[in-house]
């Protein structure tokens, strides 16, 4: 009898241990069902918000937005507002602040020296950025999900130049998504500038333009004719296959005193601000400017001077006001101190005319899982690659 009830007791205990292992296997089954479910969920978020992103084309660009699309309603398909991408508050670079006009400015890097400043927080919203905060409310994703909104060219151009004598060398390299550009035709404008009167001085009637093919490794090295005392504005169109990309190139000056453009507003303003008041300072000077709005038209460049004047820095002096065109291209700006040292500042008006990254959202950075859903758009004629991030805020949660 004993006996009997010693083998009851060790049958019941190694049913209720193949049990307990048989919950703990199916626990761990359910566990990876369910955070399979939810990054399943997720992944379809990221493909239904992106469709909605850059399908649905928000509001016009001189009115306080009520949606989050970027989509340019003159055209069908993944085409984007180059304006609207311009109210995207960067996560790119470091905002600034200055204070002549006491607003913050939302900071996208363009190339060396050269930035896209969008108001922050200037009292008129129809100028303001959009926020991050605000993209997750239109979306209706607050508290559930975050987001970060890249668009990459997926033509870049990395030029370098050197300058001997009367003579300046261009370097191209033309690269498409992780792979050499072979073959590609490039378009090219180069504008020389005076600097040697009282105001800059762009030489129009010596502009050089024409093409050429890159070899099967992207490169190309192209020469352009310089007199002394001169400076340029070089940019370039690349094109293959129905692919489009845009580069520019101006010289690295060492000098202390540089020209700054602020957005004012999307209708058509733009501040030059005086260097030394980036950050604000007490020193005053002089920096004489000429502006000029180059477009792309038919794989052509054309330009136009805007604006010729005095930027002052220091106490009692306001930044100086250029009106631009309603369309989309690039305001060149060439300044030159008392002593005729000076340089060119180069601002996009409006994503694409240079093609460069914009980046939009929070950080993925350290999330447990992220979904991520890519479309090949194009923004003034230029192909980019948008890629949303997607993940979720309320963790992983198994009932039972």
């Amino acid at each position: 009898m004993a006996g009997a009830t010693i083998d009851h007791l060790v049958s019941v205990t190694i049913f209720l241990a193949a049990m307990l292992l048989f919950i703990g296997l199916f626990n761990q089954t359910i566990q990876t069902a369910v955070i399979y479910q939810q990054h399943r969920a997720t992944a379809t978020k990221c493909s239904d918000l992106l469709d909605t992103v850059l399908l649905n084309p928000g509001v016009p660009v001189d009115e306080s937005p009520t949606v989050f699309g970027l989509h340019d309603i003159k055209f069908t398909g993944y085409t984007l507002n180059p304006f609207s991408l311009m109210r995207l508050n960067s996560s790119a670079g470091t905002p600034v602040y200055y204070e002549k006009t006491g607003i913050m400015y939302s900071n996208t890097p363009v190339g060396f020296g050269n930035s896209l400043l969008m108001p922050i927080n200037d009292s008129n919203s129809l100028n303001n950025v959009i926020n991050y905060s605000w993209a997750l409310e239109k979306l209706r994703i607050n508290g559930a999900y975050g987001f970060q909104l890249m668009l990459t060219p997926m033509i870049t151009f990395n030029i370098e130049a050197q300058r001997l004598d009367n003579t300046v060398n261009m370097l191209l390299e033309v690269r498409g998504v992780s792979f050499p550009l072979a073959n590609a035709v490039v378009n090219y404008y180069f504008l020389p500038i005076s600097l040697s009167g009282d105001y800059p001085d762009f030489l129009t009637e010596e502009v050089q333009t024409g093409n050429f093919s890159v070899n099967a490794a992207g490169t190309a090295t192209k020469s352009f004719d310089l007199a002394a005392g001169r400076t340029y504005f070089f940019v370039a169109y690349a094109h293959v296959g129905g692919l489009a990309g845009v580069g520019f190139c101006v010289p690295e000056f060492s000098v202390g005193q540089r020209l700054i453009p602020f957005v004012e507003s999307l209708n058509g303003t733009v501040l030059l601000a005086h260097g030394a008041d980036v950050p604000n300072t007490t020193s005053s000077g002089k920096l004489n400017y000429t502006s000029a709005f180059v477009k792309l038209s038919n794989e052509n460049f054309e330009s136009q001077d805007i604006a010729t004047g005095d930027v002052w820095s220091g106490a009692g002096h306001d930044p100086q006001v250029v009106t631009v065109p309603n369309y989309a291209g690039i305001l060149v700006t060439a300044y030159r101190d008392d002593s005729g040292s000076g340089g060119v500042a180069v601002m996009p008006w409006g994503v694409g005319s240079l093609a460069f990254p914009v980046v939009f959202g929070g950080s993925p950075a350290g999330r447990e899982w992220v979904a991520t859903d890519m479309r090949q758009v194009l923004v003034g004629g230029v192909g980019y690659q948008a890629k949303l991030s997607l993940w979720s805020l309320q963790g992983v949660q198994v009932v039972g």
